[in-house]
């Protein structure tokens, strides 16, 4: 990767839904401006605050699709991410910091 970009694998989690009565939503259907979680795969030399295998929060609309190796990547600037997860073990706080 280079300067400040961030290939991202997206979560499968994030595809299909389902609503609070039960119905599932599939990802193909549109619900005005959804962001989506992805796992980060590769990082530039340039990204400061996203390190490899972090979970972050981001537009998918911001984006570039590319395949690797049969698997389906998005191409990301840095900027694009809104939020990266804090790992699970911790258990304090609101699991998110910007």
């Amino acid at each position: 990767m280079l300067n400040d970009r961030v290939l991202v694998r997206v979560d499968s989690e994030s595809a299909e839904r389902m609503s609070s009565s039960g119905i599932l939503i599939p990802a193909t259907a549109t619900m005005g401006k959804r962001l989506a979680w992805g796992a980060v795969v590769a990082v530039g030399q340039h990204v400061r605050q996203v390190d490899l295998g972090d979970r972050v929060l981001f537009d998918p609309e911001d984006r570039a699709e590319v395949e690797i190796g049969g698997v389906e990547y998005l191409l990301l600037r840095e900027r694009d991410i809104h939020g990266v997860a804090e790992p699970e073990a911790s258990g304090e706080g609101t699991g998110l910091y910007l």
